[in-house]
């Protein structure tokens, strides 16, 4: 039976390297111990990755999908705040998880945050480190079989996130987002680049991807040895060894949607006071993205990203173009009903 939708006021905030749950309700705090059974998985918790801990994908409400948000920076908390309020009014949201990686935050500065729901409940996960391996971390609260992994300095309007999550609720074996890369082999050096093509793609951005629920177990309990750590270790790229993942195990190229998302951290905005806070914005990034690509498929023994070539589109209007005295106009404009 569907779980119903319960309308919150405010938001909880997880403490959970500190053993405490802060929730936040109206303009009142509570403190209070949190018992294990309440407790989010951590990174290094003993059974992660003991599959019973976890429903069953069957089991999993498919009309609706969670949102994990990540989140790092104290100067873009103005910013997450007002996404994880957009996020929270959409019918299609059961429930938004902020995943706050800076370990060095003061509590203070998250109880301050103004996160008051405007439907789904909002939540503030402290990851236990700052690894970006955590946000594919499996949780037993998650109770959807899609979640929406996305950065927080990226807005997207509630029509286009309904429209990306009917298209994954099709193609559920994919990764489905707005932010499309590409690989490429070069023949000079026999390495793979990472770059941008207007004709293919064949990975899609952690700033927005849908994508099964239970890939978060497999990235984090099934992923080839050596992926992770170096992950870890580049600090960068766990967006590529999620699409690695899933394409190996569907054989298809993820699904591009039409959209146009307002990105915050891109470092061709004009102001640039939230950029210098993103990955992308380092120098060399596309070459340490290329490299990443390169030890992905040793790791992997093999190539598994996939290529696509189509994009989802919600507009499915003809653009045949007819004669009006000497003007080309779509045809349908022209105002003459054909069947």
């Amino acid at each position: 039976m569907a779980r119903k939708r319960r309308k919150r006021l405010g938001f909880s905030i997880l403490l959970l390297g500190s053993g405490v749950i802060f929730t936040a309700l109206a303009a009142f705090f509570f403190l209070s111990a949190t018992p294990a059974s309440k407790r989010l998985d951590l990174a290094g918790e003993t059974g992660v990755c003991q599959r019973d801990r976890y429903p069953q994908s069957i089991d999993l409400r498919p009309d609706q999908l969670t949102v994990l948000m990540n989140g790092f920076s104290e100067a873009r908390i103005h910013i997450l705040e007002q996404h994880a309020q957009a996020y929270s009014a959409s019918p299609v949201v059961d429930a938004v998880y902020i995943l706050w990686g800076n370990t060095s935050t003061p509590d203070q500065v998250l109880l301050n945050a103004n996160l008051e729901s405007l439907g789904a409940p909002i939540y503030v996960v402290r990851q236990p480190s700052s690894s970006l391996n955590n946000r594919f971390l499996p949780r037993k609260e998650i109770s959807t079989q899609a979640v929406l992994v996305c950065d927080d300095d990226i807005s997207v309007d509630l029509s286009s996130l309904k429209f990306a999550f009917q298209v994954w609720s099709e193609n559920q074996d994919r990764i489905v987002g707005l932010f499309p890369r590409s690989h490429s082999f070069q023949l000079g050096t026999k390495s793979w680049i990472y770059t941008k093509s207007s004709i293919r793609y064949s990975i899609l951005l952690t700033k927005f991807m849908i994508l099964a629920t239970e890939n978060l177990y497999l990235y984090s309990c099934s992923m080839p040895a050596g992926v992770k750590e170096y992950v870890d270790d580049a600090i960068n790229c766990e967006d590529i060894a999620m699409n690695f993942l899933v394409s190996s195990r569907s054989k298809k190229g993820p699904l591009l949607v039409e959209g146009s998302p307002r990105d915050w951290g891109d470092p061709r905005n004009s102001n640039l006071g939230l950029v210098s806070e993103a990955l992308s914005a380092r120098s060399g990034h596309r070459k340490d993205r290329g490299e990443c690509i390169t030890a992905f498929h040793r790791l992997w023994d093999g190539m598994e990203l996939r290529y696509s070539y189509l994009k989802a589109v919600s507009d499915v209007r003809e653009r045949a173009m007819c004669d009006q005295a000497g003007t080309l106009m779509e045809c349908d404009r022209v105002g003459v009903e054909v069947t």
